[in-house]
């Protein structure tokens, strides 16, 4: 990183760590709900910023759905990862996951230049392509994220801190720069052209994207875009393409204006999030009425530390809105940050009403009644976290927050198996399988959750001397 500004640390974050020495140990660096930006990457530091937020996500697998069906695969199994950076690329590595630039997803002039894009990803994961290492770029590893709203959280120190991580370091550590060959990269144009025909959409907006860097062809590979450094473009593979999709009887069907509105949501929302503020307020002035103008403005006055004004931008959009979970869940966030859980459970709870189905709309409720520190709302604070979990079980911050929640509980036990979850999920073998060993000697034997931290113990390598002392419990 080379630098980050406007921190705000939770305001219960530190009575809660006095509250609990061990889990003290495992959050004095954990994810700072206040927030900052902007992430730019640098060289000494090599890494991605893994965004989540659940509306862009939604946004995201609604646009892909019907074209990961006719490709064969499950919607339900596809997980498109954000990264926060402004850089043009876009990657698989491995089983059913894209990795798409927040920069890609604002260059892309239309949702079909989108959906093309997460087609031709789709073409290389059905087409059970294995990139190439090209040598020339260091391994990736993960040191930022953000949770709920797609606010980036600072890490302030080694990975295992990172109490908010959903993938690993150590499994992007295994990630490197990665390339296709001339033959795959033309293999997946088909297959996105056949499987986008197969949804009744067009091709189009793939050729388009395409056709509006070619002229990166010529470049060296120091001046390409990333996206095309890892995927080699050529005039005859763009003319390959167009033949192929022109004879599509979709090929001239345009985007819906529901797709066109949600499109510029997702944009606007990343732009207020990814720029400084002033440029927000440059490139959503205050004349431009429309909602994701309102809504980036509502997001920068955020971002800038006014509450207030960021509070009468949002309830004025809810007062339009009332019931989009989104905007109460940008409520809930605001008010979070501001010191007041208690005002924000209100709007979290609403956002949770309104999109049950969101494991991070459950988590942020969860948070907020986890900071009230109200021992008679622990109880409802772990049936949201374990609502979540059930959709997202490596879900590293939720697990944080369901151990401050049993810890509040005086239950140890569960306490400690929910730390090891998370240590387990963030690849920090050691400290899941010292967690689980406390939590084993805590939990009643022969439980379900006895037998999990059993599995945490024997998952994580442990030594001779620590099976013995399993044995002997």
């Amino acid at each position: 990183m080379s630098a980050l500004t406007a921190v705000r640390a939770d305001p219960n974050a530190r009575k809660r760590r006095r509250r609990s020495a061990w889990l003290a140990a495992t959050t004095v660096l954990a994810l700072l709900p206040g927030l900052l930006l902007p992430a730019t990457a640098s060289a000494q530091v090599p890494g991605i910023a893994i965004i989540r937020d659940a509306e862009i996500e939604d946004i995201l697998h609604r646009d892909g759905a019907a074209m990961w069906r006719a490709a064969g695969l499950n919607p339900d199994t596809v997980r498109v990862v954000l990264v926060g950076d402004k850089e043009l690329n876009a990657f698989t590595a491995g089983g059913q996951t894209i990795y798409i630039n927040t920069g890609l997803i604002q260059q892309t002039q239309n949702p079909n230049q989108l959906i093309g894009v997460l087609a031709h990803e789709t073409g290389h994961i059905t087409g059970g392509h294995v990139a190439r290492d090209t040598g020339n770029k260091p391994a990736l590893a993960t040191y930022l994220l953000t949770m709920g709203l797609g606010i980036l959280a600072a890490v302030a120190g080694a990975p295992a801190a990172a109490g908010g991580l959903m993938y690993s370091s150590d499994y992007f550590a295994t990630l490197t720069y990665l390339g296709y060959s001339r033959v795959q990269e033309a293999s997946a144009d088909q297959a996105a052209a056949t499987s986008l025909e197969k949804a009744g959409i067009s091709g189009k907006g793939l050729v388009d994207f395409f056709d509006n860097f070619r002229y990166q062809e010529v470049f060296d590979d120091a001046r390409k875009y990333r996206f095309f450094q890892s995927h080699p473009l050529s005039s005859d593979r763009i003319d390959a393409l167009r033949v192929r999709v022109q004879k599509s009887k979709y090929y001239n069907d345009v985007d819906s204006p529901e797709q066109l509105a949600q499109h510029s949501i997702m944009v606007a929302k990343l732009k207020a999030f990814m720029n400084a503020p002033n440029q927000t307020f440059v490139d959503y002035k205050e004349t431009d009425t429309s909602f994701p103008a309102r809504y980036a403005r509502a997001i920068a006055y955020y971002r800038a530390l006014e509450t207030d004004h960021a509070l009468k931008l949002t309830d004025a959009l809810l007062a339009d809105y009332p019931t989009n979970p989104y905007l109460w869940e940008l409520k809930g966030q605001i008010l979070f940050e501001s010191g007041k859980p208690k005002e924000s459970e209100v709007a979290h709870r609403r956002s949770v009403e309104l999109k049950p189905d969101a494991p991070l709309l459950q988590i942020n409720l969860g948070q907020s009644l986890v900071a009230e520190e109200d021992k008679g709302k622990m109880d409802d604070a772990i049936v949201h976290l374990r609502k979540a979990l059930e959709t997202e079980n490596d879900n590293a911050m939720a697990w944080r927050l369901l151990a401050e929640a049993y810890d509040a509980k005086g239950d140890a036990g569960r306490a400690r198996l929910a730390i090891a979850e998370q240590d387990f999920n963030l690849g920090q073998m050691k400290d899941a399988r010292s967690f689980a060993m406390r939590a084993r000697e805590l939990l009643p034997k022969n439980t379900s959750e006895w037998r999990r931290a059993t599995d945490i113990v024997l998952a994580s390598q442990p030594s001779q001397e620590e099976l013995k002392s399993m044995a002997r419990q």
